[in-house]
Parts: structure tokens; sequence; C-alpha cells
């Protein structure tokens, strides 16, 4: 019964919530579409996170996609040896990216009163399951060898069997327990993601090409007063 609902009910549930509230938000509040920076206060600081956890991020993400989308082919590619550990070497990187990038937003976060004070319980859901999913993430890298071919027979199966609507959850519920952790994190993530500032990865910044001018007004002292004020 829990493996039906972590591997066969909780994926619907998550891509449910992923494209509903993705949508409202865009449509409702589309200002709300952002990661809400603060880069003004700590520019320096936020560069190194955010630039190697964006990086780290996207790389992770299309390497999980082309292995969705193209199995055979990844297959092949790790069929000679020293392409197989070019990728796995590559995999790697982009979690050590993505670990680095993390911890120094959270230390960034931490350190600032003022973006402490900014911190919704969603921010701190998310940092945790991000945490959960580059560490478990790592594990498997380092721990059970070669994950890239492995995950093209086991995982990508199991990702296309929920897309016919008809869950092979068997494929995943014999995998090692780190393994199936991840599963559960990434599904945890997606259901969580549209709560999120990281809404903004969803859309590249071509609306500001058309959006009308904004005038921002500062309020603050004037530097010449007049005569008897």
């Amino acid at each position: 019964m829990l493996n039906t609902l972590l591997f066969a009910v909780l994926p619907y549930v998550a891509v449910v919530l992923f494209l509903l509230v993705s949508i409202h938000r865009y449509r409702k509040e589309p200002f709300t579409f952002s990661s809400l920076s603060s880069q003004f206060l700590e520019s320096r600081q936020l560069f190194w996170g955010s630039v190697p956890f964006h990086i780290g991020l996207v790389l992770l993400f299309f390497g999980h996609l082309i292995g969705f989308l193209f199995p055979s082919q990844v297959t092949m590619w790790n069929g000679v040896p020293v392409r197989l550990f070019i990728l796995e070497a590559s995999g790697l990187i982009a979690g050590l990216l993505t670990l680095v990038g993390l911890v120094g937003l959270i230390v960034r976060r931490l350190g600032s009163a003022r973006l402490r004070i900014n911190t919704s319980s969603t921010d701190i859901g998310v940092y945790l399951v991000l945490m959960v999913q580059i560490v478990t993430g790592l594990w498997i890298a380092l721990g059970y060898r070669w994950g890239s071919a492995w995950y093209t027979h086991t995982a990508v199966p199991y990702l296309w069997s929920v897309a016919r609507f008809a869950p092979e959850i068997e494929r995943v519920v014999e995998l090692p327990l780190v393994a199936r952790i991840h599963i559960v994190g990434a599904w945890t993530f997606v259901g969580l993601f549209s709560f999120t500032r990281l809404v903004h990865l969803l859309v590249a910044p071509v609306p500001y090409l058309w959006r009308p001018v904004q005038l921002v007004i500062w309020n603050r002292e004037r530097r010449h007063r007049r005569p008897g004020n």
C-alpha cells in the first residue's frame, strides 16, 4: 500500500499541483513569477550561490530529460567505457555545483536578518527537499556506480509507465533505499515547485520586450530644501 501511494499516486498528485498552480500564478499573479531577488543587498554572495546552483540544476534536469526521452541512444553512448565515464563525471560535477550553490544560498539567507524575515515555510520546505535530492543523487553516483546505465533500464521504463497511466511500480520498489528516496523526493519537488520562487525557471525574460515601462520612485529626503522649510 505504501509503495502504491509513493510510486503510483504521488506522481499524479504532484503533476496536477504543478500544472494547476503554475497556470494560476502565471495568469492571476504574473509578477510572482520571479525569484523575488534581493541581489541589491548582497550581489557577491548571491552570485556565488545562485550561479552554480542554477547551472548545476539546469544540467541535472536536462541530463535526466535526455535519458528519459532517448534511453536507447544513451545506452548506445554508454557502450563505450570512455563515454560512460565522461557522462558519469559530468553528472557528478553538475551535482556538486548544485550542492555548492544551494549551501551558499542557505548560508546567505541565514546570515541576513532581512532575508530571514522574507523566508517562508515553503522556502524552507523546498530547501530541505532539494538538499535531500542532491545528497541522495550524489550518494547514488558515488555508491552505486554507472547510474546513467541502469537509470535507462529501471527509472525510465517506470516513468514512461506513469505517463501511460499504468504505473509499473515493480520496476522501482526493489531499488536500493537511497534510490527510492531520490524518486519520492523528485515527485515531492515537482509538487512543491509551483509554490516556490523557482517558478521563474519556467519562463524566459521575453515578456520584458513588450511589458509597459515602469516608473520606480524612491522615497528619500530631498537634498535641497526650499528656504523656510
